[in-house]
């Protein structure tokens, strides 16, 4: 999806050049997906002159006077190899998805990297500039004594084994995962990190947590929702809600000091639900959260595009640090809601 964004000049700061893609060119061109691949590779040559690579170091070297900037999409344990064949690549800006790294030491070591070779990193956590964070964020910063809640809901069926693929797919556990654009958010824009953080409340009426059975037989404890309020050192206040069995929207609501709901803004809204229907005609067969995440997908990779080819500051895009703050928080908080909840 970042590429058809990329093909279409959805992001005019940015040309796609080269796609390294060694599943589809390699052992996986004869399975699922190998064939729909080798289309959009042959639409992409033909049509935008793309170069198609097995590995990075294939990729030819950077021409002079151009800015080349990577954005890696790929399997999270594969990404400080990546990062650093892109570096290796004559990279000066990377777009790096989300949570960049399975660890926070693996993510340290890549920083300390790409600022040994004055490469900057930017991180696709597309809810930093999302419409209705920004718009809660607005109205909270007018408004006197105001609480923010930040709500993520996924669809899985509340039972035993949509629950329990879930939690052997995602075995990091939700807050690596799921809760994890939260609370980078968190970290972006609330001054939360470990060190600063006063107080965890965690709403043990409303979290739940559940050891269950994976596709494998292996079980998996992990939490199925959440919801905690973090106070800070520094005197700001903040909370999160995340439901895996919660439903399709997710929002952001602002509370008055009493508790009473005064604002909320949710994502799908109209706008982005018109929009949808035009995608999901445009683009048959892609993952349905991409639609109601276009605009933002579009942001980031902008900005940060601009990053690169003029030195101008992402606006509110999440940088590495920001990243290696979200894991350590959800680090930090896995265990601490784990022993609320056992208690």
């Amino acid at each position: 999806y970042h590429a058809v964004q990329l093909l279409g000049n959805e992001c005019p700061s940015a040309k796609l050049c080269h796609i390294v893609e060694p599943w589809f060119l390699g052992a996986g061109a004869s399975g699922p997906g190998g064939s729909d691949f080798a289309e959009f590779k042959a639409k992409a040559e033909a049509d935008h002159q793309v170069g198609f690579y097995t590995s990075l170091a294939d990729v030819p070297p950077v021409t002079d006077g151009v800015k080349r900037l990577a954005l890696i999409s790929g399997r999270t344990i594969d990404n400080p190899r990546l990062l650093n064949e892109a570096i290796a690549a004559g990279c000066t800006v990377i777009y790096l998805e989300k949570p960049g790294a399975t660890t926070v030491a693996e993510l340290e070591t890549m920083k300390a990297q790409a600022a040994a070779a004055n490469v900057q990193i930017s991180m696709g956590y597309n809810k930093n500039v999302c419409k209705y964070v920004r718009n809660a964020r607005e109205f909270a910063a007018s408004t006197e004594g105001s609480h923010v809640t930040f709500v993520s809901n996924n669809t899985y069926d509340n039972n035993t084994s949509s629950l329990g693929e879930c939690f052997e797919r995602n075995a990091e556990g939700m807050l690596k995962n799921m809760a994890i654009h939260e609370l980078a958010l968190l970290a972006s824009f609330y001054d939360v990190t470990v060190d600063n953080i006063e107080s965890v409340e965690v709403d043990k009426a409303f979290s739940s947590m559940q050891t269950l059975p994976g596709p494998s037989g292996k079980e998996f404890t992990d939490f199925d929702k959440v919801k905690f309020t973090i106070k800070t050192k520094t005197g700001k206040q903040v909370s999160v809600q995340a439901d895996r069995c919660g439903g399709a929207t997710s929002y952001a609501m602002v509370c008055d000091a009493d508790g009473k709901e005064m604002f909320r803004h949710s994502m799908p809204d109209e706008e982005d639900e018109a929009n949808v229907s035009v995608l999901e005609a445009k683009y048959p067969g892609a993952m349905p959260y991409f639609f109601s995440q276009d605009p933002d997908y579009t942001t980031v990779k902008e900005r940060v595009a601009k990053l690169c080819v003029t030195g101008e500051k992402a606006k509110d895009i999440a940088t590495i640090d920001i990243a290696i703050s979200a894991l350590q928080i959800a680090e930090y908080l896995t265990p601490l809601m784990q022993k609320e909840l056992e208690a």
